[in-house]
């Protein structure tokens, strides 16, 4: 089935779990997810101010409406202590249809 309402994945990674569970919550409080997987630690490597880094970080994958997509990255960097956080969006071209239209109903009313 083709993703209702073009559903989105959105990822992010945060500095530690803490802050990733913060995120997370947040995001399903307002209804602007339905659903994030806070990951385990993961390696980055990565160019920052002509300097490669190395941080320890926790990833996030942000299940979405495609509508709701300004609202979450604007939630996101409200809420994440990065300067520049990695915030990507792709669509999902499909999925479980029951899974597609459970994302779709849990994100329908956005919460002030």
């Amino acid at each position: 089935m083709s993703a209702p309402d073009g559903t989105l994945l959105v990822f992010t990674n945060l500095p530690d779990h803490d802050a990733a569970v913060a995120l997370a919550r947040a995001l399903v409080d307002r209804r602007l997810a339905a659903c994030v997987n806070v990951l385990g630690a993961a390696t980055s490597i990565y160019r920052w101010r002509q300097t490669v880094e190395t941080a320890q970080e926790v990833p996030l994958l942000i299940k979405t409406r495609a509508s709701l997509y300004a609202a979450v990255e604007a939630a996101i960097r409200e809420l994440h202590p990065y300067e520049l956080p990695e915030i990507i969006a792709v669509p999902v071209e499909r999925g479980l249809p029951q899974y597609l239209q459970w994302v779709l109903a849990e994100t329908t009313a956005i919460a002030s």
